[in-house]
């Protein structure tokens, strides 16, 4: 009886992806809590620049800036003034009119100095508390923002390898309790059906591979007779390639619902030696095809399960052979380390690829213009595999059609 596989944990997600360029200018776009560090400091300085405008606006009309002076002298003999301040006043040769008038002009100096100085000083105290003021919105912001964090850290976490985390937020039952408990039963329901899809899957396949494996050798025991007739022997060829592609499927499924799962146990593995190993087993079919191989590989090692990466390459370089032009048709693999990533390249010659019918290709049984059982170059499984190997190791797979016909396949890949 064959034994049920654990479940399987969700694929991460990709790292990187060399479609989306960076942004010009990063910093005009602040995070969510520089906004909020702006809202709450550009809040209190206007605030504090209207307070300050009604405090100036009041001082200067207490003060009577422009008015008549409280006093003025209107008569008296041997009146002196002595002013550090208003040295005008202090001479003795001045009438009386030019006495009050040096002294009108005095006072109103002294009170706009005074309004000028309070004006000033409170300027640099704004400042202060301003400062002060987008210090507190930005520690505010983040105690504010801080469940938001842990809903983040808790969604990274699932996209990388686990869907049974839960964010599990105590508190009041505020909007983001409730946005935070939205999200755990999201995620248990995803937890379910992925479960469910991935078991179904692996125990389909398992029970698959038994029979499979004793029609074929009861096959070869039927092949291996010499007395059997040609007639049955024919037969029996065709059974054998039908077992064989029926257990090509079989492995396919199972490779399948294994590389949806996350890389436990990494090692560095050199995509230029995987590269070669794939095309040492392609070659005799290339040969008999008529396709060039060709290409420089240079050294670009990942931390990875070689196995995977090497069903990766083999994926890729086998369809690139099999989907070829009749005559004179080539195949080139390269691989590279560029901006902390490794490359593996597959292109090749071969028929036109519409645009539109690039993401079929990935699908599971979906070939380009076949039917889903038409062609017997492979069950329909290479690049759906080859996608699900580079997302369990944090990489991705893109495919681009060539000018001239054919396709070009970029793996990308975490250093």
């Amino acid at each position: 009886m064959a034994t049920t596989p654990a479940p399987p944990a969700a694929p991460p997600k990709p790292t990187w992806d060399p479609r989306r360029p960076e942004p010009p200018f990063p910093w005009l776009r602040p995070t969510i809590r520089i906004r909020l560090t702006l809202l709450y400091g550009g809040m209190f300085l206007i605030a504090g620049i209207l307070l300050l405008s009604i405090i100036y606006l009041l001082a200067a009309q207490a003060l009577n800036v422009g008015n008549e002076p409280p006093f003025k002298i209107v008569g008296g003999t041997d009146i002196k003034v002595s002013s550090h301040y208003c040295p005008e006043v202090a001479s003795g040769e001045l009438s009386l009119d030019e006495f009050n008038s040096a002294i009108s002009t005095c006072i109103d100096h002294q009170r706009q100095a005074a309004l000028d100085n309070l004006l000033s000083r409170s300027l640099l105290a704004l400042l202060g508390l301003a400062v002060i003021a987008f210090a507190f919105g930005y520690a505010m912001a983040g105690r504010v923002l801080s469940p938001l964090g842990r809903i983040t850290r808790t969604a990274r976490q699932v996209a990388g390898s686990d869907l049974s985390r839960r964010i599990e937020m105590d508190g009041p039952d505020d909007e983001l309790k409730e946005l935070a408990d939205t999200f755990d039963e999201m995620l248990e329901r995803l937890e379910r059906a992925f479960t469910a899809q991935q078991r179904f899957v692996g125990n389909a396949s398992h029970e698959l591979r038994t029979p499979l494996a004793i029609n074929r050798t009861l096959l070869e025991v039927q092949l291996s007779d010499p007395s059997a007739p040609p007639e049955l022997q024919q037969l029996g060829k065709t059974l054998l390639a039908t077992n064989e592609r029926s257990e090509q499927l079989v492995e396919g499924l199972l490779l399948l619902a294994r590389s949806d799962n996350q890389i436990v146990e990494r090692k560095p593995v050199d995509l230029a030696e995987v590269a070669s190993r794939a095309i040492e087993q392609v070659r005799e079919e290339a040969v008999a095809g008529g396709v060039e191989i060709r290409g420089e590989r240079a050294p670009a090692v990942v931390q990875g399960n070689g196995v995977l990466l090497e069903r990766i390459a083999l994926n890729l370089v086998q369809n690139a052979v099999r989907y070829n032009v009749p005559e004179g048709g080539w195949v080139e693999v390269t691989t590279e380390a560029q901006h902390g990533q490794a490359v593996l390249v597959v292109s090749n010659t071969g028929p036109v690829v519409p645009a539109y019918e690039i993401d079929n290709l990935f699908e599971p049984f979906r070939r380009l213009r076949t039917e889903r059982t038409g062609s017997d170059k492979g069950v329909g499984l290479g690049l759906s595999i080859a996608r699900s190997v580079a997302r369990a190791h944090g990489g991705r797979i893109i495919a681009e059609p060539r000018e001239g016909g054919g396709l070009v396949m970029r793996v990308t890949l975490p250093v």
